[in-house]
């Protein structure tokens, strides 16, 4: 209970935190995407379910990722490398790209769905792990303001990849 106490306190705050918002140009953008296409696709949704769907994220979430991949904020040698020639501004126009784009979904395995989703809507109380809808709002579309992304539609693989990132503290 502790942990969830926390948790939404968390993203009271932020939620409540002005940002700077993402000034992008998605034309520039979609000029400037091709390297991201070949792990991303051209419209981000990407087809390998290692790598994240960017389609439909917020500008501002997008934007804060390239940033902290640039800064060593977030640890990825692949993307590390990918947002070392990128200026401010490209990475304003790529984000602003992705979020412009239509996220496609992925089908759902029928046998796990019923369970993620009461974990999705009520966590689970015995290992501690708060509703990801606590943060990632009621339908899993995200929480812009807070920077926390969406998550439905996303490849579960890739969920279950940052999931144990994030449980393991290597990313925040």
């Amino acid at each position: 209970m502790k942990k969830f106490v926390v948790i939404a306190a968390t993203c009271a705050l932020f939620g409540s935190a002005t940002t700077a918002l993402a000034a992008g140009d998605a034309t520039a953008g979609k000029a400037k995407s091709t390297t991201c296409a070949a792990c991303h696709s051209a419209d981000g949704n990407s087809v390998n379910p290692q790598y994240p769907k960017l389609a439909g994220q917020s500008a501002d979430y997008l934007l804060k990722q390239l940033q902290d991949y640039k800064s060593g904020a977030r640890a990825n040698p692949i993307m590390a490398g990918m947002v070392a020639p990128l200026s401010p501004q490209d990475m304003e126009d790529l984000s602003a790209y992705f979020a412009s784009q239509q996220i496609t979904r992925s089908a759902a395995d029928p046998a796990l769905a019923p369970a993620g989703e009461a974990i999705f809507r009520g966590g689970n109380l015995t290992s501690g792990v708060s509703a990801c809808m606590a943060c990632h709002g009621p339908t899993g579309a995200g929480n812009p303001a807070a920077k926390f992304p969406a998550v439905a539609a996303q490849h579960a693989e890739y969920a279950e990849i940052q999931l144990k990132a994030f449980r393991a503290m290597e990313r925040a």
